[in-house]
């Protein structure tokens, strides 16, 4: 019996939609990384991008354990000698609470080019609203 590899062209996309209020942070980060590469999928292949699209609501209400809320910060860097900045977590969900999934998610996703463009699949929302309704998402609930 052979093995089957999926091809680009014969992959068929699923629209999902989560809701990030409650959920803690790693735990829902696993879950959108596994579907945005495919893993919940038979015909899982790793070099093919088998993966399907991911809406992220409720950004802002996503949950964390420990101390983290205080102690996490995120560092950005200019290019420039001493230019490096640093930014808190709570500073983060004020400001842009969907680079927060997106930080999570991208750092449980390989690193190389097939993961740049897995990453172009998940979209996420500070608030309950979404614009992608015509491509009738499922609602999955990851509890």
């Amino acid at each position: 019996m052979k093995t089957y590899l999926a091809k680009k062209g014969d992959v068929e996309r699923k629209w999902y939609v989560i809701d990030a209020s409650g959920q803690v942070l790693g735990r829902l980060a696993v879950k959108v990384a596994n579907i945005l590469r495919g893993r919940n999928k038979p015909v899982f292949t790793p070099q093919t991008d088998t993966g399907d699209f991911v809406v992220v609501i409720n950004a802002d209400k996503v949950a964390l354990t420990g101390k983290k809320e205080d102690q996490l910060k995120y560092m950005f860097y200019s290019g420039y000698v001493g230019g490096e900045s640093y930014r808190s977590l709570s500073e983060m969900r004020e400001q842009r609470p969907e680079f927060i999934i997106e930080h999570a998610v991208k750092g449980m996703l390989p690193k190389n080019r097939l993961a740049r463009e897995m990453l172009k699949k998940l979209k996420v929302y500070r608030g309950a609203e979404h614009p992608h309704a015509a491509q009738n998402p499922e609602e999955l609930s990851l509890k």
